[in-house]
């Protein structure tokens, strides 16, 4: 049980944070000319070590630090595959897509799309899915927001829970609106330090529990799990049936391949002035996002020993507090100052991080708004409001319908609902962008329906997954309109946004366009002419 200490500690803590990154965000605010580079690009101004750590800030969300550890204490090694998939991701977007969408495009994914094809069909389709996207990445931010503070208050706070994702929902509004990316990325870059070292100083106390003793910690981890030996190896969440395995290599599809076709981190290769910086910075990013990812095993498997799986799943049922417990008991356990002060500083950590997560995504999808969506959408000749305007409503609405989707998906793991973004991500956003960088005979149409090949098929079928219904843990677990028997549609949805995208294009009536492909293709690889 929480006490009032932990309460008192931790909301000083998140106070702090928030008071830190709005002083950040007034200063940036009034240190800008307003102009759409800034806003979208931070003025492409930052170096690749500050963009590494913003991107690793941008990816290291709630999913990451409460979602995989937790999963991983309910699940043991099946649980890994979350941590394994969300590294492996960065090498695809390091080989494939990092210098290429840095040169190609200006400040959205769609820029690079529309580059060789008709632009109006092509950024309402890809602004259509990076928005997608962004909002089911936002859900599960919200999600963890909750889970956190309805720890922080024993369990009972629903009320605390419903107001604390409202909170954060006008928090990161308010970041977007004044700071725009300039302000986001300094956030971004504090949380990364502090998500690291929070991250560091953990791992090293549960080793120090465990004398440095690996097989100790995870013999350990698999006696209480109650789950024995069965804990350490394949099988205890993707085993069994055909179904479960199907959804093992759907979910690693997803999250292998999602990575790269994710709007908030395709952005962050435009805060940077060159394609060599972009490359650089993903280098600094797998550096940080690699060594968090090795230590939220230990952690999981530390809060399987220590606290216990069935302790775990006690107080969420989808193992999000599982890092908050184990803090908790790391510093002494319940009642303890050493005990109160971990946790409050381990609960502040992983408020900063929704914060900071929520802020680069928002951009990201009001960027597409704006950018895509309304500059295509608006009548030529006809006076309408600016795109950075645009942009700051679009950040308000946006805001405000991840809240509503946030409450309702409420206890859900976070890392799951992760996954299921990933899969839109890599359905919808990466047949395109990879069609586009790489086939000489891509072209309109056939980037319009690998867009709507690849979103409509993912969405329709986790609309038709045990995730919405048919399951006593789907969100509305008194409807069953289940269809679909996998819970995440990346092994169907995937394969048919890159179905589409060559069906479209080999029954096109234009031919494509092949002199602006030379010239995409020169700009890809030297640079020439990009922004």
């Amino acid at each position: 049980m929480v006490t009032g200490d932990h309460q008192t500690l931790a909301l000083v803590l998140f106070s702090a944070f928030v008071a830190v990154t709005l002083g950040i965000t007034t200063w940036v605010s009034r240190n800008r000319h307003g102009s759409a580079e800034e806003f979208y690009a931070g003025g492409r101004l930052f170096s690749p070590m500050e963009n590494g750590f913003a991107i690793a800030g941008d990816y290291m969300s709630a999913a990451s630090f409460l979602g995989i550890s937790g999963l991983i204490a309910l699940y043991g090694y099946d649980g890994m595959l979350y941590s394994v998939g969300f590294l492996v991701a960065w090498l695809v977007v390091l080989l494939l897509v990092a210098e290429l969408v840095r040169n190609c495009g200006r400040f959205t994914l769609a820029d690079v799309v529309a580059a060789r094809m008709a632009e109006r069909p092509v950024r309402i389709a890809a602004g259509t899915s990076s928005v997608a996207v962004s909002v089911l990445y936002l859900v599960a931010q919200m999600v963890g927001a909750g889970s956190l503070v309805a720890l922080l208050l024993g369990g009972t706070g629903e009320a605390a829970r419903t107001w604390t994702v409202i909170g954060v929902g006008a928090l990161m509004v308010i970041y977007v609106s004044l700071g725009g990316m300039r302000a986001t990325t300094w956030i971004q870059i504090v949380k990364a330090v502090l998500l690291m070292a929070g991250t560091i100083a953990l791992t090293v106390l549960v080793l120090i529990r465990f004398h440095g003793d690996v097989n100790s910690l995870l013999s350990t981890a698999a006696e209480r799990s109650g789950h024995g030996t069965a804990f350490l190896g394949p099988g205890l969440r993707y085993g069994g049936d055909w179904t479960a395995r199907l959804d093992f290599i759907s979910l690693g599809l997803a999250l292998v391949l999602g990575t790269a076709g994710l709007p908030h981190i395709l952005s962050r290769f435009y805060t940077v002035p060159t394609a060599r910086a972009a490359r650089r910075s993903v280098v600094w990013s797998i550096g940080l996002i690699g060594g968090f990812y090795l230590m939220t095993i230990v952690l999981g498997f530390g809060a399987a020993a220590l606290i216990g799986s069935a302790e775990v799943r006690a107080s969420n049922a989808s193992g999000n507090t599982a890092v908050p417990l184990l803090a908790l008991d790391l510093g002494g356990g319940a009642g303890s100052t050493g005990g109160t002060v971990l946790f409050a500083v381990v609960a502040a950590v992983a408020f900063a991080t929704i914060l900071a997560v929520v802020a680069g995504i928002t951009l990201a999808s009001s960027a597409s708004v704006a950018h895509d969506l309304y500059a295509s959408l608006r009548r030529p000749g006809r006076k309408g409001y600016g795109e950075v305007a645009v942009a700051r409503v679009a950040a308000a609405v946006i805001g405000a319908v991840a809240i509503g989707l946030g409450l309702l998906a409420s206890d859900l793991n976070v890392a799951f609902l992760v996954g299921l973004a990933f899969a839109v991500a890599a359905s919808a956003n990466l047949p395109v962008l990879l069609y586009s960088l790489f086939w000489r005979r891509f072209t309109t149409r056939g980037a319009v329906w690998s867009v709507y090949g690849g979103l409509v098929p993912a969405v329709l079928l986790v609309l038709l997954s045990p995730v919405v219904s048919g399951s006593p843990e789907a969100l509305f677990p008194g409807l069953d309109l289940q269809v679909f028997p996998l819970q995440n549609p990346g092994l169907v949805s995937i394969p048919l946004g890159f179905l589409a995208g060559w069906l479209g294009t080999v029954t096109s009536p234009e031919p494509p366009d092949e002199a602006r492909h030379a010239e995409t293709e020169v700009r890809a690889l030297t640079g020439a002419g990009a922004a």
